[in-house]
């Protein structure tokens, strides 16, 4: 591994005790990567006024190759944009932000939109001023989305159009991302974009220790909650994240991008990190499958960085019915890829390598990966190796003791990728990160001989569906409010497709004569979709511990029926 492209030793492994086959230390318990950077994708140690912005836009082509290079494709219209052409709209839209609007280093931004050529321009515009970003998910519902703004405490907001009525209640000042036909008056991030001539940016720049974003999720501990991600966080992952781009990938590449930009994988990839490299993306508004396989003939797509489920569909679709060829690389990650629909994606697509990774939204979406398509095959139920400058344990959750290879624990990361905090909630910062500074991340997990991971199961209670993440308690927050309802528990259901969806037991009052779709409504009503319950089972009694916390293991083990197909 030491020997692969890119990679030079520093000889720290020699002065350390560690293994150099898989990295653990047997005396401290730690594994360290057994990988190593080289110096031009090493965190900066003498640039601490670097920050995301500057460091995105300092990797781009040449300007005379920026001029003919294609950044972004939309897949619906063909419409493209050069990297001179992004540049120069990101320069305009900065100058818009900070002489137009008064946005300001620190201020938050909230911005509420699917995936557009638009994107990426407002996030490095918004960097560029100092502002910190907050992507949201567009699905989610108007009380949802007041959450987030109040938790942000955001100074403005960017929204597609066809939100905008989502944050009408925040009151906060709202730009819209395109010309409005029913509001002629409003400005919007396109008017900005045409109309400012790029003027000096503030000197005051981001320090590397400074906020960048702040991204929602619901954690390890339920409820949701705001990552603060900063500049140092974002650089070096985008260091590392280039660094895989450029000793994997060709400057002729062509990556296909439907994983929506507000998520931790969207925005780290596409958003921001591909721009390092150069290469072509094209962008989706929303995953249509259809339309995947639609673009990746039309445009000959080479690179899809995609999830559990997209990978099934690729499985189960007609071979014959798209030209894929063009294809060479899958990626999968957010959610655990099966060793089975692994080896049938192979024996289907034996020219295209199939990678899985491991990422946190609280590791800036980073932490193991695989290099070679080789070692991936090998090794199907792998998430790959810890990045360089990652290090893990695998903790005993009831002794607190570090385990060596093969023993299951729970998964604790540190890293230049870890979050610095939970936006205003000490109490669940720390329950997260110790106070030595390892994360916690709720999974159970074992690296083995060679130091590859392998994420077991989850030890927190979070439900995956289809990459979004939907916390029961939130959910059984929201059945308990019905009348109707005496208790409930929320617990996740296999799905093959999904990966998991929310199913709920559910204890209701004497008399009621509630039904499964009432409560499958009642709940929808007020959810994000992904976050919909899709099958209720009425029983007598929620178990639970001497403690009166739900004991979601025994429901699990009871297999939900199945009641109603949506």
């Amino acid at each position: 591994m030491s020997g692969e492209e890119g990679w030079t030793s520093t000889g720290e492994e020699e002065e350390s005790m560690y293994d150099r086959k898989n990295g653990y230390d047997s005396k401290t318990g730690i594994y360290h990567s057994v990988l190593q950077l080289s110096e031009q994708h090493k965190m900066p140690s003498d640039n601490l006024d670097l920050d995301t912005a500057k460091f995105v836009l300092s990797q781009f082509p040449s300007p005379a190759q920026a001029e003919s290079q294609i950044a972004l494709i939309d897949s619906a219209n063909n419409q493209k944009l050069t990297y001179a052409q992004l540049r120069r709209a990101i320069a305009s839209l900065a100058t818009g932000l900070y002489h137009a609007l008064g946005v300001r280093k620190g201020d938050v931004v909230f911005v509420l939109s699917p995936n557009s050529l638009l994107y990426p321009t407002i996030c490095l515009a918004v960097l560029s001023v100092g502002a910190i970003l907050s992507p949201a998910n567009p699905l989610n519902t108007e009380s949802e989305i007041y959450k987030q703004v109040r938790l942000s405490r955001a100074k403005l907001a960017i929204s597609a159009p066809e939100e905008v009525h989502k944050l009408v209640r925040t009151g906060v000042p709202t730009l819209l991302t395109t010309r409005s036909k029913n509001d002629e008056n409003s400005v919007s991030v396109e008017d900005l974009i045409e109309n400012c001539d790029p003027l000096e940016m503030p000197k005051d720049r981001p320090m590397l220790s400074d906020t960048a974003a702040i991204l929602y999720s619901s954690g390890t501990t339920g409820v949701s909650k705001g990552v603060v991600l900063t500049h140092a966080n974002f650089v070096a992952i985008m260091k590392l994240l280039k660094f895989y781009v450029d000793v994997t990938s060709s400057q002729d590449d062509v990556f296909l991008c439907f994983i929506p930009m507000f998520h931790v994988y969207g925005l780290v990839f596409f958003g921001l990190g591909l721009f390092c490299s150069g290469v072509t993306t094209v962008l989706m508004q929303k995953f249509d499958f259809q339309a995947m396989l639609e673009a990746v003939q039309t445009h000959k797509v080479s690179n899809i960085p995609a999830v559990a489920p997209v990978i099934l569909g690729l499985v189960k679709y007609n071979k014959d019915s798209y030209d894929l060829s063009s294809l060479r690389k899958v990626s999968s990650g957010a959610a655990p890829l099966s060793k089975e629909v692994a080896y049938a994606f192979r024996e289907k697509f034996p020219w295209v390598e199939l990678k899985q990774g491991y990422g946190l939204t609280e590791t800036t979406g980073a932490a193991t990966f695989f290099v070679t398509n080789e070692e991936a095959k090998a090794r199907p139920c792998s998430v790959g190796m810890l990045f360089p400058s990652f290090s893990a344990k695998v903790v005993n959750h009831d002794t607190g003791e570090a385990l060596p290879p093969f023993k299951e624990g729970e998964l604790w990361l540190k890293g230049p990728g870890v979050m610095k905090e939970y936006f205003g909630n000490e109490e669940s910062t720390a329950a997260t990160i110790t106070a030595d500074g390892w994360l916690r991340t709720g999974d159970l997990c074992y690296f083995d001989h060679e130091g590859y991971l392998y994420i077991v199961d989850r030890i927190k209670e979070l439900i995956k569906h289809n990459g979004y993440q939907a916390a029961p308690a939130e959910l059984e927050a929201i059945l308990l409010s019905h009348h109707q309802i005496l208790d409930a528990a929320v617990v996740p259901l296999e799905d093959e497709e999904a990966g998991q969806i929310p199913a709920a037991y559910v204890v209701k009052a004497a008399g009621s004569e509630l039904t499964e779709d009432q409560v499958i409504q009642f709940v929808s009503s007020q959810v994000a979709p992904y976050k919909k319950v899709r099958r209720v089972n009425f029983i007598s009694g929620i178990p639970r511990s001497a403690a009166g916390k739900i004991l979601r293991k025994e429901l699990v083990q009871n297999k939900l029926p199945i009641l109603s197909k949506l």
